[in-house]
C-alpha cells in the first residue's frame, strides 16, 4: 500500500466534505451486521465440535467481549486529537493511523488492513459458491434419494458469483450502498434463524444432544491441538469488522457526535450476532456431534426448500459483505489515482449510460478496469485454495491482532496519553499480548491444516 501523504490527506477531506452524511446507528448496525454475519457464522459449529461444549461457547463469548472493547476505544479515535470535537477527522483506520504513527507504521497498517479486505473477499467468493453448490446437491439428493449421485465442484459457481461481483463493484462508494447492505442484513437473519431452526428440529429428531465436554476425538493429540487452534482462528474471523468500523463510522451525520453513535451501534450488533453466534454453533454441535460438518448448511438436506432458500439467503448476503470489504480498497485506489494523476482522461472522464427504466449509470473506464481485474483476482485465489474453514481460520488469526487489537490500543494509548508503565498501560499492553498468544495458534493451526488439505 501506499503511505498517505499530507495533500493526500487533504484529498480525502475535501471529497468527504461534499457528502452529506444520512448515517444513522440502524444502518450503522446494518453495515456491521452485514459484515460480520457471513461466512464466519457457517463455521461456528464446526469450531464449537472441536472445542466442546464448555470451551466452544466461552471461546465464542471471549472473542465478543474483546471485539466490544477493541471496537469501543477505536470510536474515539475517529477525531483526533479529541474523541468529540477534533479538529481532524480520520475517514479510515489507514488515516487514523497515518495521524497517530510514523510513515514506516502507516504504510504496514495499510498494508494488513487492504490484505484483510482481499482476504475476506476471497473468503466470501469461496463461501457463496459452497452455498451455490449445496443448492445443487439438496434438490440432487431430493429427486434422486439418499444414493444418489450427486458430487459436483464449485470452480462454476465462482464464477457465476465473480460475474455478479464485477457488476456490484462498480456502485460509486460506501454511501450509495446503504440499501444493499440493508438486503444483506436481512439475508443474513434469515438463515441464522433456519439454520438454527434445522438445528433444534434435528436435536428433536435424534432425542439428545450430541456432541461432549472435550469435543471431536481425534487420532492423536497432536492432531486434536491442530483442530482446536484452527477452530480459534475460524472464530476469529466471525469477528472481523473493526478494519472497516472507521469508515461506517464516517457515513453516520452529527450531532449526536459519531463516537456515540458508533458504539452504541457497535454494542447493538456485537449482541445480535453473538447470540445468533451461539445459537447456530451450539445447536449445529448438539445436531452432529462429531460428525459436525466444516460448513454448518452442508449438513441438512431436507426440507429442499427450506434449504435452498437459506443457501440463497448467504449468497445475496455475501454479495453486499464483499462490497462492504471491497468498498473501502476501492475508494482508496480511486483517490490515490485521481491525486496522482488529475489530467488523466482514463482516471477521471465519466460517461454517463442512459438505462431503461433505471437511473443513468456514470461510467468510468479507470474503475471499471481497476475492479473487474479485482475481482477476477480474488476468484482465481478461491478456485486455487477452495478450503473453507482453512482459509478462514487462516485469515482470522491474520486480521485478529494487528488491525482489531494492536492498532486501535496504540492509537488509543497516544490518544489518551497514557504513560509507559503505568497501571493503564500494563493492562492495555497485557490485553493486547494475550491476543496477540490467541492469533499466533490460530494461524499455526489453519497454516498446518491447509497443507495438509492440500497434500491430501
Amino acid at each position: 500500500m501506499f503511505p498517505i501523504s499530507q495533500s493526500f490527506r487533504f484529498l480525502l477531506r475535501f471529497v468527504y466534505s461534499d457528502i452529506e452524511k444520512k448515517g444513522t446507528i440502524w444502518t450503522a448496525v446494518a453495515h456491521i451486521i452485514t459484515g460480520v454475519i457471513g461466512a464466519g457464522i457457517l463455521s461456528l459449529a464446526w469450531s464449537i465440535a472441536q472445542l466442546g461444549w464448555i470451551a466452544g461457547p466461552l471461546a465464542i463469548l471471549f472473542f465478543a467481549v474483546v471485539m466490544l472493547f477493541a471496537t469501543t476505544i477505536l470510536c474515539d479515535c475517529y477525531k483526533s486529537p479529541d474523541s468529540v470535537l477534533g479538529p481532524t477527522t480520520n475517514h479510515s483506520l489507514l488515516e487514523a493511523a497515518g495521524f497517530y504513527f510514523s510513515k514506516k507504521w502507516t504504510w504496514l497498517c495499510g498494508l494488513l488492513q487492504y490484505v484483510s479486505f482481499y482476504g475476506t473477499a476471497i473468503a466470501y467468493v469461496i463461501t457463496s459458491a459452497t452455498s451455490m453448490r449445496e443448492i445443487q446437491r439438496s434438490n440432487c439428493y431430493h429427486k434422486g434419494g439418499e444414493n444418489a449421485v450427486c458430487q459436483t465442484g464449485t470452480n462454476n459457481f465462482m464464477l457465476i458469483f465473480g460475474i455478479i461481483q464485477i457488476v456490484t463493484s462498480q456502485i460509486p462508494n460506501f454511501h450509495n450502498m446503504a440499501w444493499l447492505s440493508v438486503v444483506a442484513a436481512l439475508m443474513s437473519f434469515c438463515y441464522s434463524f433456519i439454520g438454527l431452526g434445522l438445528g433444534f428440529s434435528k436435536v428433536i429428531d435424534n432425542r439428545g444432544i450430541k456432541g461432549s465436554i472435550v469435543g471431536v476425538p481425534t487420532r492423536s493429540a497432536a492432531q486434536k491441538i491442530w483442530l482446536v487452534f484452527q477452530a480459534l482462528g475460524d472464530i476469529a474471523f466471525a469477528y472481523p469488522y473493526s478494519i472497516i468500523l472507521l469508515e461506517i463510522q464516517d457515513t453516520l451525520k452529527s450531532p449526536p457526535p459519531e463516537n456515540q453513535t458508533m458504539k452504541k451501534a457497535s454494542i447493538s450488533a456485537i449482541v445480535i450476532t453473538t447470540f445468533f453466534y451461539l445459537c447456530c454453533s451450539c445447536f449445529g454441535y448438539a445436531a452432529f456431534g462429531n460428525d459436525t460438518p466444516g460448513n454448518l448448511l452442508t449438513g441438512f438436506y431436507e426440507p429442499f426448500w427450506l434449504v435452498d432458500f437459506a443457501n440463497a439467503c448467504i449468497v445475496l448476503h455475501l454479495v453486499g459483505g464483499y462490497q462492504v470489504y471491497s468498498q473501502p480498497a476501492f475508494a482508496f485506489v480511486d483517490k490515490w489515482a485521481t491525486q496522482k494523476y488529475p489530467q488523466s482522461r482514463f482516471i477521471n472522464k465519466f460517461y454517463a449510460i442512459k438505462l431503461p427504466v433505471l437511473p443513468a449509470l456514470e461510467l468510468n473506464l479507470f474503475r471499471l478496469c481497476f475492479r473487474t481485474l479485482y475481482v477476477i483476482s480474488t476468484t482465481a485465489i478461491a478456485m486455487a485454495f477452495p478450503y473453507f474453514n482453512q482459509v478462514l481460520g487462516i485469515l482470522g488469526a491474520l486480521g485478529f491482532w494487528p488491525m482489531t487489537i494492536y492498532f486501535p490500543v496504540e492509537m488509543y494509548i497516544v490518544q489518551r496519553k497514557i504513560g509507559a508503565w503505568t497501571r493503564n498501560w500494563i493492562l492495555l499492553e497485557g490485553f493486547s499480548m494475550v491476543c496477540l498468544i490467541v492469533s499466533l495458534l490460530g494461524l499455526i493451526g489453519s497454516i498446518e491444516g491447509i497443507v495438509s488439505a492440500k497434500l491430501a
